[in-house]
């Protein structure tokens, strides 16, 4: 596959094409939504263990 073929996107669906399934949709969902959380959660303990960096 071209290199150039990786960064090319998709043309939208045309009108009245079908969804995906519901399920893959709802999946992709809760990993978004669950890789989100994992970011957020990891820079809150990086910033709340910040100023102990320093003691010691």
């Amino acid at each position: 596959m071209p290199r150039r073929a990786i960064i090319r996107p998709d043309p939208p669906a045309e009108p009245g094409a079908p969804k995906a399934p519901l399920a893959r949709r709802l999946a992709w969902f809760a990993g978004l939504s669950l890789a989100s959380a994992a970011a957020v959660a990891a820079v809150a303990y990086a910033l709340r263990a910040l100023p102990f960096m320093g003691a010691g």
